[in-house]
């Protein structure tokens, strides 16, 4: 018997993983997937870590390719905070798959210079962070390789 309202029910929310899969709002996947709490849930074209790229984090994110300014680090102030655009996430968390894998520094610097945190961990880590955070109410994306062999 339930006894309270889930105020989250329509949010998207992983409710399964296993080897080859994530399981979001009672959908399987069994390939990579870029998710917010609201809206779709989108393939993300990564087979492993490895293959992650800063122009596949920014589509994970949800930025728009913008034209690199060369000199635009002349009008900058040294100290200036950045500021994430409008509608930006404030954190992006990235499911490596079955272990941890650490990502290079110049594919995380476009986000962390638009003011958006980005945390990799193992894939059921950031599952689990990503309902804590949503829950929360937070401004969200999971960006999650499956972990283990794909599902037959």
């Amino acid at each position: 018997m339930k006894l309270h309202t889930d105020p989250a029910s329509s949010l998207n929310t992983v409710t399964a993983y296993g080897d080859g899969y994530i399981e979001v709002n009672q959908v399987r996947f069994s390939h990579a997937i870029a998710f917010g709490p609201e809206g779709e849930v989108a393939r993300w074209p990564v087979a492993d870590a490895a293959g992650i790229t800063a122009a596949l984090l920014r589509q994970a994110a949800g930025l728009p390719e913008t034209a690199a300014d060369p000199l635009a680090f002349l009008d900058e102030a040294e100290s200036a905070p950045a500021a994430a655009p409008p509608g930006a996430p404030e954190v992006l968390l990235v499911g490596t798959g079955l272990r941890q894998r650490f990502l290079a520094e110049a594919c995380l610097r476009p986000l962390l210079a638009a003011g958006i945190g980005v945390e990799t961990m193992d894939t059921q880590a950031a599952a689990r962070t990503y309902n804590i955070l949503m829950a929360e109410g937070r401004r969200v994306i999971a960006a999650l390789i499956p972990p283990g062999e794909p599902a037959p």
